[in-house]
């Protein structure tokens, strides 16, 4: 390995470390009440190191969106070949389960951390333009993959009446698969419940949702019995 690949390995390396001692402290402490000086002396490293890394504390905590979204992202493309919408939302909502047991740091920094209000026209954006999170675009962000697919089942008839804002029903369906694990991940150590499967109940209560939510299938039209043939008298 060459001098130059090995610089950009630490480098990389040193990014990585910084991004998880903010993530660290973000969920802790609060986005507000972290400075760059006290992720810096997490980690043992001058506030000017991270300097070089991240302009801010707000380009830091960009990059980190752009990182743990990202993530998240490729979990649920589990759902992109799946042609029955009900379906893929039923496949991206098991995803998003499983990506936060398996992630729950990221998950508490991404949906249990209060953020900064974004301004007006703002973006995800980690400092490199290719590698932006467009908010709105299915191919990039989550929560409008995620859309996407309830705005599918609803133009093709699959919910019953009540359930036709794109924007409610999206809600609840995150709502179903966040309310299990997110009480796991903050109380799933509590000696007082008896905690079962998070993964199982996650997936039984997207379940329910969403068998509640589908409109029941057109009856088919009634067999005409057959006519007996005349009996030759």
């Amino acid at each position: 390995m060459g001098s130059h690949e090995r610089r950009a390995r630490e480098r990389n390396a040193t990014r990585e470390r910084i991004l998880a001692a903010a993530r660290d402290l973000f969920v802790r402490e609060g986005f507000e009440k972290v400075t760059l000086r006290r992720i810096a002396e997490a980690i043992e490293y001058t506030p000017a190191a991270l300097y070089v890394h991240f302009e801010d504390k707000h380009a830091l905590m960009s990059a980190l969106c752009d990182e743990d979204f990202g993530l998240l992202r490729e979990a649920m493309r589990t759902g992109d070949a799946i042609e029955d919408p009900v379906e893929r939302v039923r496949a991206i909502g098991a995803a998003y389960v499983d990506f936060a047991l398996a992630h729950p740091h990221h998950y508490q920094f991404m949906f249990m951390t209060a953020w900064p209000a974004p301004e007006e026209g703002a973006r995800i954006v980690a400092g490199d333009e290719a590698k932006a999170i467009m908010h709105g675009d299915p191919d990039e962000d989550a929560y409008a993959f995620l859309r996407h697919a309830v705005a599918a089942c609803i133009a093709q008839g699959r919910f019953k009446a009540p359930y036709t804002d794109v924007g409610v029903v999206t809600q609840m369906c995150w709502a179903s698969a966040h309310g299990v694990v997110s009480l796991f991940i903050t109380h799933g150590h509590d000696p007082w419940v008896e905690f079962r499967s998070p993964q199982r109940s996650s997936h039984l209560l997207l379940d329910a949702v969403l068998d509640g939510m589908v409109a029941a299938p057109r009856s088919a039209p009634a067999a005409i019995a057959p006519v007996a043939p005349e009996t030759r008298r």
